[in-house]
């Protein structure tokens, strides 16, 4: 049954479930669900072997409540109207959750990015970005794409040259994209911002005593066990961050099968050796599970699924034993699934506030864009020179002496990436306390993602309220 619905179909059940707890007026929920527009384009490209093949792509804007819009653009041979269209909402209500100032929007092209060269990739990406511009679907104040699932940094800076080239003399036009190069605009702390961000979220979750003591579990991310499906540029960032902090990961899942260790595994051994591999399969001292989808039932305290969508079902939550579903990935758990997570008494930290970090981080590089500043640049040194005052007032009055490595790391001016960790960190801490404190004290709110939704809904319908067009 689940598998019949929709993913759109999967987001506005989540949506319609937290407006029912809402008193907002029917006709602006219906005006905020809806998509605004979608556009499919199918344009030839011309193979390195000479032959012709025709290129299907779409970009959705689901909401111009606040502009520009923003979205990620994923390359996969499962890119549809619908999936686009989802994930779109998905990013409108995921920029209200965390406060920052875009619409939401996605894209993307329907290829397996495998079968191209590099030359053919950029070729596709370029054509793309045309089209987009032609319909006046890309622009620093319009629509600002991202990366997503099977495109990164290459592809983007593709896509800034291409708008810049068509845009001659715009000032701003660096900021019509995110997740470029350092070189081209990007920024410091990009690549990692949304395996971050998914560290920072579970972190806060984990922090609440009465949450944890409910699921049988002491606070704090210490000695916690953890699954993770995906290893790409998200799982393994979390991965990182989680085994730093001291959990254990016992299991990662990729596409080729899953790795699993009771005793924890070795996460930067395990990144080199996929590095030097291309697989995580083959990696020492793990057992090897051929169906990677088995991974999702092992024994564990938080279970991140940092894939693609649907991968927790009604015909798989039953066998869910993690106690913490912490969803990385955009709409990994069906809605019958969920309920499923739910009356099991499961803690699921929902993906449009989890996996928000991406575009927290590009809020902050669309900023840098605008701005055509360093963030640090003009006050590093001044910060550096008074911390180190400081310090001499404090050497002076004989209460103790700093060594050279103490002095260092006190007076330690913030750097571009220190100011966007710090941001980063202070946004998914207080967007968390958000949504717990509506999941806390609105009667029959079932769960913190419809916490997260009633939050976005609320959010959106105070943007309606001030422009006076739903008093």
């Amino acid at each position: 049954m689940a598998q019949s619905i929709s993913f759109s179909e999967q987001v506005n059940r989540y949506f319609d479930t937290a407006a029912a707890l809402t008193d907002h007026n029917d006709l602006l929920l219906e005006v905020i669900q809806r998509c605004n527009g979608v556009y499919k384009m199918i344009f030839p490209l011309k193979r390195d072997d000479g032959s012709i093949e025709i290129i299907e792509a779409w970009r959705a804007e689901h909401s111009h409540h606040k502009q520009p819009t923003k979205g990620g653009i994923r390359y996969s041979i499962g890119v549809n109207q619908d999936e686009v269209m989802a994930l779109s909402a998905l990013m409108t209500y995921k920029c209200a959750i965390v406060d920052v100032p875009f619409g939401g929007a996605k894209g993307g092209i329907k290829i397996n990015r495998a079968n191209y060269s590099q030359a053919e990739l950029e070729r596709i990406t370029r054509r793309y970005t045309f089209e987009l511009a032609k319909k006046n679907f890309i622009g620093p104040g319009i629509d600002v794409p991202a990366p997503d699932y099977g495109t990164g940094a290459a592809e983007m800076s593709w896509i800034a040259d291409t708008f810049m080239a068509m845009n001659s003399g715009m000032v701003d036009a660096l900021g019509c994209v995110t997740g470029k190069p350092i070189a081209q605009g990007g920024i410091r702390g990009r690549t990692e911002a949304t395996g971050r961000g998914v560290f920072y979220g579970i972190r806060e979750a984990c922090s609440y005593a009465d949450d944890m003591a409910k699921l049988g579990l002491e606070p704090g991310v210490v000695g916690k066990t953890v699954v993770i499906q995906g290893f790409g540029n998200v799982g393994s960032y979390a991965a990182r961050f989680l085994h730093e902090a001291g959990a254990k990961i016992v299991a990662i899942a990729e596409w080729d099968g899953a790795i699993h260790n009771e005793d924890g595994l070795d996460i930067p051994a395990l990144i080199a050796h996929r590095e030097a591999t291309g697989s995580i399969t083959g990696f020492p001292n793990a057992t090897f599970i051929a169906n990677s989808l088995d991974a999702l039932e092992l024994e564990c305290d938080v279970l991140v699924p940092a894939a693609l969508e649907n991968q927790i079902t009604a015909e798989n939550a039953p066998r869910i034993k993690a106690r913490i579903i912490a969803e990385a990935a955009n709409g990994p758990t069906t809605f019958d699934g969920s309920q499923i997570l739910d009356a099991a008494g499961k803690l699921v930290i929902p993906d449009a506030y989890l996996n928000a970090g991406g575009v927290v981080v590009s809020y902050f590089e669309w900023l840098k864009n605008l701005s055509h500043v360093r963030f640090g640049r003009l006050e590093k040194r001044f910060e550096e020179r008074a911390y180190r005052g400081l310090l001499q007032a404090i050497e002076s009055g004989g209460s103790r002496r700093f060594t050279e490595q103490e002095a260092d790391l006190l007076a330690h001016g913030a750097t571009e990436e220190d100011l966007v960790e710090s941001g980063l960190e202070d946004i998914m801490v207080d967007s968390y306390q958000q949504i717990r404190n509506i999941y806390l004290t609105n009667d029959g709110c079932p769960n913190l993602r419809t916490a997260a939704f009633i939050s976005a809904i609320n959010k959106i319908v105070r943007c309606y309220e001030e422009l006076g067009i739903f008093p």
